[in-house]
């Protein structure tokens, strides 16, 4: 199984324990609602890269730069926030480094 297959089936794990788990946010805080924009951005692009096996140009572009940009506001969020947001914001990143190491087509 080559490297990328590999990430490939090491997100689709993640991915679905992360569909399955209650997400610890009530909405009304605005740091709340950049988490939940966070998680909305990362599971577009999960779906899309779950389903064609690789992310496209633009959705690589997007990723790189995101990443680039950093995600202070959102780490900034969880820390104020706490557990369990700390854990859920951590297990998004991980799918971000995920979606990181998928190949280009």
């Amino acid at each position: 199984m080559t490297g990328a297959s590999e990430e490939l089936l090491r997100l689709r794990r993640l991915w679905d324990q992360h569909i399955h788990s209650a997400a610890p946010l009530e909405g009304s805080d605005t740091r709340e609602q950049e988490v939940a924009l966070y998680a909305s951005w990362i599971g577009s692009v999960v779906e899309v890269a779950l389903r064609q096996g690789s992310l496209d140009r633009n959705l690589s572009t997007m990723l790189e730069t995101r990443r680039v940009e950093g995600n202070e506001r959102v780490f900034r969020a969880a820390g104020e926030l706490g557990e369990p947001v700390r854990s859920y914001v951590a297990r998004l990143i991980a799918i971000e480094d995920l979606l990181a190491q998928l190949p280009v087509r």
